[in-house]
């Protein structure tokens, strides 16, 4: 694969992947991988190709200019888009060839989501918008909430549990987002360009608290940006140019 080498020690404005780290990361063992991924919209092909493997509580930062397909690969990843050539596996089952009503539900299981601008529900106080994807799951409207509730404190944010997302600040309000893609203890987090819509303060608290949270919970996170700041709280940079995994692509 175009990226399968271990993950190289750097630093990051939280004093990110120490030498302890790599190691641990290095005898991971891969739970995402997509292989020769293809995918076309009408005569564009915004994957080439593309090798990627990705090992258990690994953070990778997928970087690249715009159009480069960096939020396609994340799509495919994520088994929200089907490539039109190659294969997607995680946890050793392949994913791309199962219908849309099993991807859905491995997304709700097994994967977190954090966009740009949040997408919280803005009739919802900040704790139901938490414990949304758990009542979608099924989960127990009570249950869901006690869980929704104790990653306020995780994610700095006691206190803001019954505000809708208009009486926040874009960077609460973001958090509140990570809030809700950890809140059912995933095993991949994706996200896409998480703090593009934020200051520079804000989204590095963002990024402090979304990377901490998940080291702690051993939760792989894949994050697309296109902020060199940003991705140097990653383990590694994947670097995504015109379709394909560029020969730089580790940090």
């Amino acid at each position: 694969m175009n990226d399968a080498r271990p993950p190289q020690v750097s630093t990051s404005p939280s004093g990110m992947a120490s030498a302890a780290r790599a190691r641990v990361l290095e005898s991971a063992r891969p739970v995402l991988s997509g292989e020769g991924l293809v995918r076309r919209f009408g005569a564009t092909e915004a994957l080439r190709g593309i090798d990627v493997e990705v090992r258990e509580g690994e953070i990778v930062a997928v970087m690249g200019p715009s159009g480069s397909g960096k939020s396609t690969l994340l799509h495919c990843l994520a088994g929200i888009l089907r490539p039109d050539e190659g294969r997607v596996v995680f946890d050793g089952r392949r994913i791309d060839d199962l219908g849309e009503g099993e991807r859905s539900r491995l997304r709700r299981s097994a994967f977190g989501f954090v966009f740009q601008f949040g997408q919280l529900v803005p009739e919802l106080p900040a704790v139901e918008n938490v414990a949304l994807p758990l009542l979608l799951d099924g989960v127990p409207r009570a249950r869901a909430m006690v869980a929704a509730a104790a990653m306020f404190p995780k994610l700095g944010l006691e206190g803001l549990e019954g505000r809708r997302p208009g009486e926040v600040s874009g960077g609460q309000a973001q958090r509140i987002a990570v809030a809700r893609a950890l809140v059912v203890e995933p095993r991949v987090l994706f996200a896409d360009e998480p703090t593009g819509s934020l200051d520079s303060l804000a989204g590095e608290q963002v990024m402090e608290l979304l990377t901490g949270a998940a080291r702690a919970a051993r939760v792989t996170v894949l994050l697309v940006t296109h902020e060199p700041r940003i991705a140097a709280y990653a383990d590694r940079e994947l670097i995504v140019r015109d379709g394909r995994v560029s020969n730089g692509a580790s940090a």
